[in-house]
């Protein structure tokens, strides 16, 4: 969605639309600003440095416009606010991916892409294209050449918005920029600049219906990523098996189970009449089928972000509570609890006798790592579907946060996402993030950190099989398939990760066993640093195999 463009005859200085952006993103709650520099925005950067100076919104600088995109999301991901600038032309289009997890995920993203007037589109001048829109229909974009078009602009917590700033010469001030006075108030996120007449800590939470569940259909309770504690509350009122994802915020206590994907192909998987759905459920397929089935009711609580309804196979539900004095039927939850208990030994005494360092022992190892108030940022792919197998639910109120580019679930800026997730959460007691060397290598600029540029503590942990392991579980990676196998979906890579992060001046250590990861985990430097842990594709598929089959074998099998 587009708005219409402001009457250039009546268009504001570029000074006076600087200073009105800072006013108004501080009205929107921004407590973080990531600019990535250029001509076209020169007056706008030049107005949020001032800011920053003056003790307004916190400012981070980077030269790559995916790299600012992603650290801008993490930044939002993880409790604060933050809004991304950028020049004109290609670089606006850089954002897309950043904005299009954004979008999905119901993260309040804030893009301001500085453009020129609008007598100059269509003329052939230099870095001008039609920015207003060019992130599609799934977001507001509004066209703005006043101040008072800027200040009619709403940005809701959630909303992702972009506003393209069209600015004419001079666009750089005569003197030095001064720094504005700006009134500080203290958040949960640190101090934020407010305005008069404004209160950035937000306002409470519109109530909704009620819907009262009761006792009758088979139920569990599926929380997919960020569903946040409702999912586990009504799990433990009611008394049914909690299926969460690790970054659905619901993982704890204990109604979670750790090895509901695995215990979905058994016979207490067929037994279930009722779902009630949290977040968004992206990880498995067995709880993809589990939802399409025709003999199961289907309730879902609608969360943030997009999410293309399904009338016909479910039913929106507001606020769910259950409504009997007592727990549902106890035998049903404790024959879930017991068998994930029984399985979740067999798969560790499976790991336990293989010869070499897994991804698995890797993802168990790294939550292990993570102690309460600490913060765990998961890249896509195999890792985080490793950890959904091997993070035991921790004990509720711990404030373990966990969380993922879930959205869309690509590969792309996770690095930069987990920087500006570390920077966000000011008071975590520990930042780690877990990925494959793909994702890491997909993200390489969000290492080029200026000298005055804020960096977080942050162990990075890539689990590095040389290529892309998740597609060897796939279809096309069975035996009928080898041939175009490697080229096609392995894209073995021999990449040396120690030179790269030594190009950055990033501490780096490679380990090869369980024991060496948990001493290099247990012994962080500060700063950002990375452990590399060597594992193989060689025989992921037959493990995967193996691990699944173990959901059907007896205990003393």
């Amino acid at each position: 969605m587009t708005s219409p463009t402001s009457p250039e005859s009546a268009a504001d200085s570029a000074a006076a639309l600087a200073d009105a952006l800072v006013a108004w993103l501080a009205r929107a709650g921004v407590t973080d600003v990531v600019v990535a520099p250029g001509s076209r925005n020169a007056p706008l950067s030049m107005a949020l440095w001032a800011a920053a100076q003056a003790g307004g919104a916190r400012l981070h600088t980077r030269i790559d416009e995916r790299t600012a995109g992603f650290l801008a999301l993490g930044l939002t991901k993880s409790g604060s606010r933050a809004a991304v600038l950028t020049t004109s032309g290609t670089a606006v289009a850089n954002l897309h991916p950043a904005v299009l997890e954004g979008i999905h995920a119901g993260v309040g993203l804030i893009v301001v892409s500085a453009d020129r007037p609008a007598r100059l589109r269509g003329t052939g001048a230099n870095q001008t294209t039609e920015q207003t829109g060019i992130f599609g229909p799934l977001l507001q974009s509004y066209d703005v050449a006043t101040v008072a078009a800027l200040d009619a602009v709403a940005a809701g917590p959630h909303d992702v918005v972009h506003v393209n700033l069209q600015l004419d010469a001079p666009l750089v001030p005569a003197g030095p920029v001064t720094r504005p006075s700006v009134e500080l108030v203290e958040t949960a996120n640190g101090p934020m600049a407010r305005q008069p007449g404004v209160d950035v800590r937000g306002a409470p939470a519109t109530s909704l219906e009620t819907t009262l569940l009761t006792r009758g259909p088979r139920t569990v309770v599926v929380a997919g990523d960020d569903s946040g504690p409702p999912a586990r509350q009504l799990a433990e009122t009611a008394g049914w098996p909690l299926l969460a994802e690790p970054t659905s915020g619901a993982r704890t206590g204990e109604n979670a189970l750790r090895t509901y994907r695995l215990l979905l192909g058994t016979d207490l998987g067929a037994r279930i009449e009722r779902v009630v759905v949290f977040g968004r459920p992206t990880l498995s397929r067995p709880v993809t089928r589990l939802l399409e089935r025709p003999d199961v009711e289907v309730l879902v609580v609608p969360g943030r972000g997009i999410w293309p309804p399904k009338p016909e196979r479910s039913t929106a539900i507001f606020a769910p509570r259950w409504g009997e004095d007592d727990v549902d039927d106890p035998a049903w939850f404790d024959a879930w609890k017991d068998a994930d208990r029984a399985l979740g030994r067999r798969i560790d005494r499976l790991l336990a006798d293989q010869p070499t360092l897994t991804p698995y022992d890797v993802a168990g190892s790294t939550f292990a790592a993570l102690p309460a108030a600490g913060l765990l940022v998961v890249g896509a792919s195999s890792p985080v579907r490793d950890l959904d197998v091997m993070a035991r639910p921790p004990a509720v109120g711990t404030r373990r946060k966990v969380i993922a580019n879930r959205g869309l679930a690509g590969i792309d800026g996770t690095i930069s996402t987990s920087i500006g997730a570390a920077l966000g959460r000011r008071d975590s007691a520990r930042n780690l993030a877990l990925m494959g060397d793909l994702t890491f290598l997909h993200d390489q600029t969000a290492f080029v950190l200026g000298p005055e540029e804020p960096r977080p503590n942050l162990t990075i942990v890539v689990a590095n099989d040389d290529g892309g392991a998740i597609f060897s579980m796939l279809e096309q990676g069975a035996p009928a398939h080898a041939a175009s196998f490697e080229r096609l979906f392995g894209t073995p890579h021999g990449m040396d990760l120690g030179s790269l992060c030594g190009a950055a001046r990033i501490p780096h250590l490679r380990v090869t066993s369980r024991p060496e990861l948990e001493h290099a985990l247990a012994s962080p430097n500060g700063g950002i640093e990375v452990i590399e842990a060597m594992i193989s594709r060689v025989g992921r598929r037959d493990l995967d195999l193996q691990i699944r089959a173990l959901a059907t074998t007896p205990e003393d099998a």
